[in-house]
């Protein structure tokens, strides 16, 4: 199979959702007119705002959400894949998914997944956050079959937890997908190393679009959006927090090499974990 032009889409998301919509779109346009076949946007790609309350009132259900329906519409009229990397979708008892939507080139929806890991820390200078208290946690992992990979799809925290991409790639996912919000602070410790070890581990492609910079309602994001191969090199990144669209060509060979080189996901074991406990003989 010959590689295919992918682009990941570094946003600023703020308060209202129409404003994010307009930045949605124009960097869709920009991505396909330079022959993107796959578009990703980062989480919350519909709206950033603190306070359950404030969500609540700029959200809409998947049917009526103008985000989700451009999304759709742009896929069709570029015939690409489009991938909002996730945004804010209301449930019952004032409840949210935190959604991926994922349309094909028809403009047909191909698959959703809800954020299964909620954001729930305490970081260093006082920063704090609490997903759970409202979003509802997802409880499905997704492999996304594509004319051109099997597709993983994850959301931001997500990727702290290995156990998912792996399981992803043992369901035959080429391509890990990771769309996020990180905040400065962790992505400066940790984006560029938890992107490359997943690509690494499983020896897939990843794709992570990202938020970037310091939003209208006060959180920074870390930007970095990046494309990584399987061999972890990293082949495209916005090394900067501002609005942009990353692109690459991926091959999905690379997958093939990579796994024949180093076949971890073949060779791994069942095993058990005991404890063994040291006892202090007292004279």
């Amino acid at each position: 199979m010959t590689a295919i032009r992918v682009a990941a889409l570094q946003m600023r998301s703020g308060t209202e959702p129409q404003a994010n919509l307009a930045a949605f779109e124009a960097l869709v346009r920009e991505a396909a007119g330079q022959g993107a076949r796959y578009v990703q946007s980062p989480e919350m790609t519909g709206v950033l705002v603190r306070g359950r309350e404030a969500l609540l009132e700029r959200i809409r259900p998947a049917d009526e959400d103008p985000l989700v329906r451009r999304a759709a519409e742009l896929a069709k009229e570029f015939s690409i894949f489009v991938h909002i990397g996730s945004t804010a979708i209301p449930l019952d008892r004032g409840k949210v998914a935190n959604r991926a939507f994922l349309f094909g080139p028809d403009g047909g929806l191909i698959t959703t997944y809800d954020k299964i890991h909620m954001f729930d820390v305490d970081l260093d200078k006082g920063e704090s956050w609490r997903e759970s208290a409202t979003y509802s946690p997802g409880g499905r992992a997704v492999v996304a079959g594509l004319p051109f990979a099997r597709m993983g799809l994850a959301v931001c925290y997500d990727l702290r937890f290995p156990q998912l991409f792996r399981a992803q790639a043992l369901a035959g996912a080429e391509l890990l997908t990771v769309p996020a919000a990180f905040t400065r602070q962790t992505g400066e410790a940790h984006w560029h190393v938890l992107t490359r070890a997943r690509a690494i581990e499983n020896g897939a492609w990843v794709i992570a679009a990202a938020q970037g910079g310091l939003h209208e309602d006060g959180r920074e994001t870390f930007g970095h959006s990046v494309i990584i191969d399987p061999w972890g090199r990293v082949v495209a990144e916005a090394d900067h927090d501002e609005p942009a669209v990353v692109l690459a060509d991926i091959d999905p060979a690379a997958v093939a090499e990579a796994r024949r080189k180093i076949p971890n996901l073949k060779n791994a074991r069942e095993f058990t974990v005991e404890e063994a406990l040291f006892e202090e003989v007292v004279a």
